[in-house]
């Protein structure tokens, strides 16, 4: 989509002074359109060779892109939270846009450094009053001056035609001259100056004296924050932000009950220092636990706990991980229950379970240009039988991922829990073991149905979560089976053979990970084609992963295997997704219910109706979770009504009583 451009001036365009209005009306800049025309980013901002700017939200790496094109440059960061005022807030802040900053630097980081050091560049930042002005003054050497304003923050999204923006312009001095003023009075009175000391330090959420807003304490003595009655804007506040807010609440000093301010002095800065130094260490035991896994697509790399992870595994090491593997699978097939078709759904689940790093850069696509996400869930559901090798199953997964089984535990499943673990873990899966069907229902389900994290922060590295769960999960919801790869197991051990099997350890011990290896190292080759049908607005369908994903594995498994099990197969979405088999289990009890007991059935013809009876109310309800919407069922005390015709497609019988001869 085009972003909108007026040249030299605009229709109107509203300027809000931030500073208090004791008159109570508003600055108004007012304007004249004269036309629009399409431009380039780089041709709106050539030409210059100084730029001031006030931006809201931002993109490091386009800031930096933007600063090799002038000698000169001033940038203010306003505040990207809702601020109340408080000193947790404005530190919390702080700390996440110089993280941000330092992140994305990369090859660009010793001449920024160095730009800052001879005074070319300036950084600003907020600290006290909310900004939302997008604000660009340019400067020439010869006298020309531009005014760039509207809703484009400083980054690609807005300036590179990925969203609807409204950008104006206008070459005029006075214009220039007003809102200069504007821009020196924020700089004035409501920033703290970024130094390259700040830039320099690998984490001023520990060090905190290297914060803004500490510096500016330590030379001028004192800050003190006198709390807003009322909130400056209505905006959501960015997660990171909120959620470190609430972690320095509580080691932040108390503000004066006579006069509600806040006084932060350099000792209390001290003390919040030492305090988080060991809050990080808690926070790297956790991380011990989930290993960061960083599959990083545009660099065609992959990164284990910060180490480069070598792509190109040895080939006979890679035929001995598809030999273990497909000997872990043939184990079940000792099993008492249906194992072959356990055998399908673990492999089902496994191949979901290894394409799962790469879900979250999927759905940031989906998102970017507005495609449907459901086609790249990041749930999955393990249930059924006990004694069915689940736990087993699911670390000798991450066994063939990450190289070790990370702690497995059923922690206080909330989504609050479950988003804040996405924080700390990157890339391979949480696994949320054993979980009940108590909790399940409370929170699982709102948190699978409602989830939308990172989508709007474009996070790419989240881990999918799994859930294992035991037969008291009897039914899963219909808003629940379209956003979670369920994988339901009917077979498993008796307590003395699940004593006396030492296979699992075995093949764990020797399991590695050089078949993973190579399967990242071709999904990487195949992402880009994947993202560029997700551009194209003519495609007629969203990108299937778990179909390429499926390929890749089944193509490696035959370069070393020459006789493959039914099971290793080719999928799509629809194996995971279809009413036949999101339905599977519902299905078979009708069918089983006709073959023993058809006097459960009523047949009405004329109306096109059929009618089952559960036998209890909350049997009924179950079924119902799982029953297509072709079906057009509904739920009677303990009957379910069902159109006749579809149910005949759908459950592959004629329900025609006649057939049947009931032996006694």
């Amino acid at each position: 989509m085009k972003n909108k451009m007026d040249e030299n001036n605009i229709s109107l365009f509203d300027y809000v002074d931030t500073q208090e209005n004791h008159s109570g009306k508003l600055d108004v800049v007012e304007l004249d359109y004269v036309t629009t025309k399409a431009v380039t980013w780089q041709e709106l901002f050539r030409g210059y060779n100084k730029i001031r700017a006030i931006t809201y939200s931002s993109n490091i790496n386009f800031i930096y892109k933007l600063l090799e094109m002038f000698d000169e440059a001033e940038i203010i960061f306003g505040n990207e939270m809702v601020m109340s005022g408080s000193i947790q807030e404005i530190m919390a802040y702080q700390n996440q846009l110089l993280l941000r900053m330092r992140e994305n630097v990369g090859n660009s980081r010793q001449e920024l450094l160095e730009r800052i050091d001879n005074g070319t560049v300036s950084f600003f930042v907020a600290h006290k009053q909310m900004s939302h002005e997008k604000i660009y003054l340019l400067e020439a050497t010869d006298g020309r001056k531009r005014v760039i304003m509207g809703s484009a923050n400083m980054s690609y999204n807005a300036f590179g035609g990925f969203q609807r923006e409204n950008i104006c312009y206008i070459d005029n001095e006075n214009a220039y001259n007003w809102y200069l003023s504007c821009f020196d009075d924020l700089k004035e009175n409501s920033t703290n100056t970024i130094s390259k000391k700040a830039l320099m330090i690998a984490d001023t959420s520990e060090n905190i004296d290297a914060l803004p807003i500490s510096e500016y304490v330590y030379a001028k003595k004192a800050f003190i924050v006198e709390t807003e009655k009322e909130l400056l804007s209505e905006v959501q506040f960015i997660l990171d932000v909120h959620n470190l807010a609430k972690e320095l609440k509580p080691i932040i000093p108390k503000a004066d009950k006579k006069n509600g301010k806040t006084y932060l002095m350099p000792d209390a800065i001290t003390k919040i220092r030492r305090q988080r130094i060991e809050e990080n260490i808690r926070d790297k035991e956790l991380r011990s636990e989930y290993p960061h896994l960083i599959v990083d697509a545009e660099k065609m790399c992959v990164l284990l706990n910060g180490e480069k992870v070598n792509l190109e595994p040895k080939k006979e090491e890679v035929a001995a991980d598809v030999d273990l593997f497909l000997r872990y699978m043939d184990g079940y097939s000792t099993f008492h229950g249906n194992f072959a078709e356990m055998q399908y759904r673990y492999f089902e689940f496994a191949n979901w379970f290894f394409c799962s790093p790469f879900i979250a850069v999927m759905r940031d696509m989906a998102s970017r240009y507005e495609q449907n996400k459901l086609p790249y869930p990041v749930f999955g559901l393990v249930y059924g039988q006990s004694k069915a090798g689940k736990t087993s199953f699911l670390e000798t997964l991450l066994k063939m991922m990450i190289g070790q089984k990370p702690k497995l535990a059923a922690p206080d499943f909330t989504r609050s829990s479950i988003e804040n673990l996405k924080r700390t873990v990157k890339g391979a899966p949480i696994i949320v073991d054993d979980l009940t069907q108590t909790r399940f229902n409370q929170h699982a389900i709102e948190t699978i149905k409602n989830d939308d994290f990172g989508i709007s922060e474009h996070i790419i590295h989240y881990p999918a979560v799994v859930i294992s769960a035991n037969e008291d999960v009897k039914a899963v919801a219909p808003e629940v089976i379209r956003r979670t790869v369920i994988c339901r197991v009917e077979a498993g051990l008796t307590n003395t053979e699940v004593m006396k099997s030492n296979v699992v350890r075995s093949i764990q011990q020797k399991i590695g990970t050089a078949f993973y290896r190579e399967y990242l190292s071709r999904m990487l080759q195949r992402l880009p084609e994947l993202i560029d049908i997700m551009k194209d607005e003519a495609a007629i369908s969203a990108p299937d992963i778990l179909e390429v994903s499926s390929q890749t594995i089944v193509e490696i498994f035959k370069e070393h295997h020459v006789q493959l099990p039914q099971y290793v197969r080719h999928l799509s979405l629809d194996d995971y997704f279809s009413e036949h088999v999101t339905g599977k289990f519902a299905k078979e009890n009708i069918r089983n219910a006709w073959k023993t007991s058809p006097k459960s059935f009523v047949i009405q013809n004329k109306t096109n109706e059929l009618r089952y009876n559960a036998g209890q109310s909350y049997e009924a309800d179950r079924l119902m979770k799982e029953l297509p919407e072709t079906l057009e069922a509904h739920k009677v005390r303990e009957w379910i009504v069902m159109n006749l015709s579809e149910a005949r497609d759908f459950f592959g019988i004629d329900f025609k009583k006649s057939l049947f001869k009931i032996k006694v």
